[in-house]
C-alpha cells in the first residue's frame, strides 16, 4: 500500500482520548454514550481533551440516540455545540442530520459545514449516512457540501458485514472524499478489511472492559439500564490501538 492505513479512535472518555495517542492513533473522535451509539461530549471533556492530545480531535456532535431527523432546538444545540468546538481549538467535528424520506439534510449540514470550514475545522459525515435510502445519492450530496470523510459500515451493523458496499464507495468516491470504515473493527478483521476494501483510514473505539477500584461496593443496586455491573467501564487500550495499526498496515 502506498501510505499507511491510519486510524481514528472513537474515544467514550479523555482517558480512552490519551490511550489512543499512547497507542499510536492519528486521530480522535471525542464521544460518549457508545451504547447508543454515540453522543456530544461535555464541554469539560472537549477543552481537557484539547488541552492534553498532540494527535488530531474531532468532537462528535449527535445531541441524542435514535434516528438523525432533529428538531429546531435540536439543531440549536447542535449549532452551539459546534460553536463550542471552535471556540476550543478542536481540529474538526463530526456531523450527519437526514431529512424525513432518508436523504443528506443538506441545507442544515451545509450551513454546519460552512461553520465549521470558516475556522478552520475539518468535517467528517458520520454514520447517519448509512440510514441513508440510496447510498450512492447520499456520497454524492456529502462530497458537494465539503466534508472530508464519511464514516460507514457500508449500510450495515459492522464494516464486515457491509465491505463490499464499501469498497464500491471507495471506488465511486474517486478519491474526491475520504471513506472510512467504521463499526465492529478490530484487531483480528481489520487487516482483512483494509485488503478487501482499500479503505486508507479506520475507525474503532479499541476498548477493553476495565475493574472499578472500589473496595466497598453495593451489590444490591444497579444505576443504569446498559452494564448491569456499577463496578466495571469500558475504556480504549492503547496495547490494542497498537495491534489494529500494526495489523491494518501489514
Amino acid at each position: 500500500m502506498d501510505s499507511p492505513v491510519l486510524l481514528e479512535v472513537c474515544a467514550n472518555s479523555v482517558e480512552s482520548a490519551l490511550a489512543a495517542q499512547q497507542g499510536g492513533a492519528s486521530r480522535v473522535e471525542l464521544c460518549e454514550n457508545l451504547y447508543e451509539g454515540g453522543t456530544t461530549p461535555s464541554h469539560g471533556d472537549i477543552l481537557l481533551a484539547r488541552k492534553l492530545l498532540q494527535i488530531k480531535l474531532y468532537v462528535l456532535i449527535r445531541p441524542r440516540g435514535g434516528d438523525f431527523l432533529y428538531t429546531d432546538v435540536e439543531y440549536e444545540i447542535i449549532t452551539a455545540d459546534v460553536q463550542h468546538c471552535i471556540e476550543a481549538g478542536c481540529d474538526g467535528v463530526v456531523i450527519g442530520m437526514l431529512n424525513a424520506d432518508g436523504t443528506i439534510d443538506r441545507d442544515r449540514c451545509g450551513k454546519l459545514v460552512q461553520m465549521a470550514k470558516r475556522m478552520g475545522l475539518g468535517v467528517t459525515f458520520h454514520r447517519a449516512f448509512d440510514m441513508c435510502a440510496n447510498l450512492d445519492q447520499a456520497l454524492e450530496d456529502i462530497i458537494s457540501l465539503g466534508c472530508e470523510r464519511i464514516l460507514t459500515s457500508g449500510g450495515k451493523s459492522t464494516a464486515i458485514e457491509g465491505s463490499r458496499i464499501i469498497s464500491d464507495l471507495v471506488k465511486k468516491a474517486k478519491g474526491r472524499i475520504t471513506i472510512m470504515a467504521g463499526s465492529g473493527i478490530n484487531e483480528s478483521n481489520v487487516e482483512d478489511l483494509v485488503r478487501f476494501t482499500q479503505v486508507n483510514e479506520v475507525h474503532s473505539s479499541a476498548r477493553e472492559r476495565r475493574q472499578s477500584r472500589m473496595q466497598f461496593k453495593n451489590d444490591h443496586i444497579i444505576m443504569g439500564d446498559n452494564y448491569g455491573d456499577e463496578y466495571a467501564f469500558e475504556q480504549t487500550s492503547a496495547d490494542r490501538v497498537r495491534d489494529i495499526l500494526r495489523n491494518a498496515n501489514l
